[in-house]
Formats: structure tokens, C-alpha cells, sequence
């Protein structure tokens, strides 16, 4: 089996109502990274929690991308798990229902440090960052995701895509933004259209966000107990 999860950061209010609109008419959940402060600074550009948990309620992913987008790398150890808390506290009080456990935190820029990523599973359900794709099937103990991006979207994913796809089982988590020209390294809509119609013809592709894909290890585990 093969999983794909496109992983859309910033918060792009424009982009994320045309992306939801695409899965939702394939049946798909979207899954949006958000940074809090953004809107504050930018509302004519990027989303508030009044949009995401209307989206979440749509069945789409909200998840956290930082505080203020700083370079969590950057930073002193404590200075960086501050910004960090921070951001999920924000998220606690203004996202219904949100569950830090349950969540990935997407790392802006996608660094982190070796410090920040063994720290913050105690937090958090996993984390991502820059790395190695397609990575294997996730297994229970999964907390570190690795997921490329490029200025070249469209060029990239179909490199990833094919690398994936050339191996008998993976998943392949892709760093995604805007659409049609709205933030680093858009997507086309009549390309994302045409690449979920495509894959969705496979009946050995899944595409399903961060969240729903560590799920499935569970699942498997639980299964290979009930067949032991």
C-alpha cells in the first residue's frame, strides 16, 4: 500500500478555500498547517481560527506550524520549546477540541535540532521536518516525519511521487503551500485536480492526512495481534 499526504503550510485564506473545495469534491480531507500569528500581521492574506475550525468542521486538518514562522533551529534550546508551547497554547484556547497528542507539529522552514526533536514527542504525536522520501510505513513508536519541498512544486512531487511509487510499499508526505501563484513554490489547481483524479484510480494508493496515516499503524498492529 501506498500513502500520500500533501501538506499544505501558511495558511493562504485564498489557496486553502480553493484546496478544500478540490478534496472535498473527491471526497478528501485537506490538511492546512497554520502559523498563529500570521492573520494578525497579514488578514487580507492568511486565515484566523475562525476559518480553520469552520474547516475542521468540514472534516479538513488543522494543524500547527509555529508561533511566528521563526527559525525554531535558530534559537536557544528553551527560547525554541517556548515559541513551541506557545503556539499550541494559542491553539488549545482558539481550535475546538484540539489535543496536542494528537497532532503534528510542522516545523517552519522544516529544521528543527536534535534537541527540539527529542523533546518534543513528549508533547506532540510526531513532528516534521526536511528528510529522507518516501519514508516506510509508519509503525507505532513514529514521531519524526521527513518531507521535502521545492520551489518547483510541480517537478519535485513528480520526482517524489515516481520514487515512491518504484518501491513495493511507502509513504510519501509532501510540503506543499499555495495555489495558482500564492506563496513559495505554488501548485497549478487544474495540476492538483488532474494528480488526486490520477492517483485516486489506484486502488493501491490511499491519500489521507498526517494524522489518519500514523493511524493505520495501529491498525495494523491490532490486526496482526487478533491473527497471532
Amino acid at each position: 500500500m501506498y500513502y500520500i499526504t500533501l501538506s499544505w503550510d501558511d495558511g493562504f485564506t485564498r489557496s486553502v478555500g480553493k484546496i478544500a473545495e478540490i478534496y472535498e469534491r473527491f471526497g478528501l480531507r485537506a490538511e492546512f498547517n497554520v502559523v498563529v500569528t500570521f492573520h494578525e500581521y497579514d488578514p487580507q492574506t492568511f486565515g484566523d481560527f475562525g476559518l480553520w475550525n469552520e474547516l475542521q468542521a468540514r472534516g479538513h486538518i488543522i494543524q500547527p506550524h509555529g508561533y511566528d514562522h521563526s527559525n525554531l533551529a535558530e534559537m536557544p534550546l528553551a527560547q525554541a520549546q517556548e515559541n513551541i508551547l506557545r503556539c499550541l497554547d494559542v491553539f488549545r484556547q482558539s481550535l475546538d477540541g484540539f489535543d496536542a497528542r494528537r497532532t503534528v507539529f510542522n516545523f517552519p522552514y522544516n529544521v528543527s535540532t536534535p534537541e527540539l526533536d527529542a523533546w518534543l514527542p513528549q508533547v506532540v504525536r510526531a513532528l516534521r521536518i526536511s528528510g529522507k522520501t518516501p519514508m516506510p510505513l509508519p509503525t507505532r513508536h513514529t514521531t519524526r516525519l521527513t518531507s521535502p519541498a521545492s520551489e518547483n512544486a510541480e517537478a519535485m512531487l513528480e520526482q517524489c511521487l515516481e520514487a515512491l511509487l518504484a518501491q513495493p510499499e511507502g509513504w510519501l508526505l509532501y510540503t506543499a503551500h499555495g495555489l495558482d501563484g500564492e506563496g513559495w513554490g505554488p501548485l497549478r489547481s487544474a495540476y492538483l485536480e488532474e494528480l488526486l483524479e490520477c492517483l485516486l484510480l489506484r486502488d493501491d494508493v490511499r491519500i489521507l492526512p498526517t494524522q489518519a496515516v500514523l493511524d493505520t499503524a495501529i491498525e495494523r498492529a491490532d490486526n496482526e495481534f487478533r491473527n497471532e
